[in-house]
């Protein structure tokens, strides 16, 4: 049986959302703690006419890896 590469990413993506949700309804324990990632000012590239802003930051937290782990075991099973 040929398993969607789209569905393990929604699946995995859903995992990090429903993590990082979780870690944030209990910020003071351990499934907060984690590491931040990324630009921390924003990239400006101004054009005259057209400004654009670029950023990218991430947080991976240790409910944002327990969620993965089981969008992983929820994608095996399917």
């Amino acid at each position: 049986m040929h398993k969607n590469n789209w569905a393990c990413f929604l699946l995995v993506l859903a995992g990090i959302v429903v993590g990082g949700f979780i870690g944030s309804l209990f910020p003071d324990t351990f499934l907060n703690y984690g590491q931040s990632f990324g630009l921390s000012e924003p990239m400006i590239l101004n054009l005259g006419i057209l400004a654009i802003t670029f950023g990218l930051s991430i947080k991976i937290t240790i409910a944002s890896i327990i969620g993965i782990a089981i969008a992983v075991v929820i994608y095996r099973l399917m």
